[in-house]
């Protein structure tokens, strides 16, 4: 078995200069070809069950199903809970296998985040598993908009949370669906100068591809989130696999149609970053 927890695969990041795609996950289909793509490409890989993912399964299923993929292949897989909002859902993804937990207190005021937070890390330290945290709010594509990371705060969350990765906001977003804005490097700057934790982007399909290379060969940034342009990608090939015989109806054939498409982009996104 090669399950990992998120410091198992973020502090060699952090040590030798590479970062560490976090593939967003919906289904079976498309954490199948993230994982086969971090095999062909000789690096780790984070799979993520947001939101969206556990409306669609449940958690216990998820589990085995992240842990099953890292039985698999033969590099480091990380079954991620991404945005937790609850501590009693994280400590559902705990006991479903999850190496990793993700708590979202980044819409609470400072001192409520860190406190819910620091619950959630010791909790996941507790069973030695891994916990990424969130200060300061990344908003979304025609929807809620983000408030910017403080350095100061993030120094102050990170150092009494005890996160193993802190996700920060720095003009990414949720939810782009194109690359025409562009990190601040200046507070990126600002912020690793005070922490010495890895840093993580979410909303990174909305990042350059150029730019998410270069911060993750120069910058504390250890981790992109990956999710729209992936979902996009596999969008594109289950169009295709109808659109090519309108008789076609059995679900399986059509969607074997997008494993090839699908690991073809992720392999794009995790060979910038390793």
């Amino acid at each position: 078995m090669t399950l990992a927890t998120l410091a198992d695969v973020l502090q060699p990041a952090l040590r030798n200069g590479h970062a560490v795609a976090g593939l967003v996950c919906l289904g079976w289909e498309d954490m199948r070809a993230y994982a086969y793509a971090a095999e062909a490409e000789g690096c780790a890989v984070i799979l993520q069950a947001g939101p969206g993912c556990r409306e669609h399964t449940p958690l216990p299923v998820l589990g085995k199903m992240f842990r099953h993929l890292a039985n698999e292949v033969s590099v480091p897989v990380v079954a991620h809970l991404d945005h937790g909002y609850t501590f009693d859902e994280c400590k559902e993804a705990l006991d479903s296998g999850f190496s990793s937990l993700m708590y979202d207190g980044s819409r609470k005021p400072l001192q409520q985040n860190i406190d819910e937070t620091a619950a959630i890390v010791e909790m996941a330290h507790g069973a030695g598993i891994s916990c990424e945290g969130e200060i300061g709010f990344v908003g979304y594509a025609n929807g809620e908009n983000s408030a910017g990371t403080e350095p100061e705060e993030a120094a102050i969350f990170a150092s009494a949370t005890g996160v193993d990765a802190l996700a920060i906001s720095v003009g990414n977003v949720h939810l782009q669906e194109n690359q025409d804005g562009g990190l601040d490097v200046d507070r990126i700057r600002a912020i690793e100068t005070v922490t010495d934790v890895p840093l993580v982007i979410h909303g990174g399909s909305g990042v350059p591809s150029a730019q998410r290379a270069e911060l993750a060969h120069s910058s504390s940034i250890c981790k992109f989130n990956i999710g729209t342009e992936l979902r996009m990608a596999f969008g594109s090939a289950l169009r295709a696999s109808v659109a090519s015989d309108e008789k076609r109806f059995d679900r399986v054939q059509i969607l074997k149609d997008t494993h090839d498409p699908v690991m073809a982009a992720a392999r794009r996104v995790l060979a910038t970053l390793k």
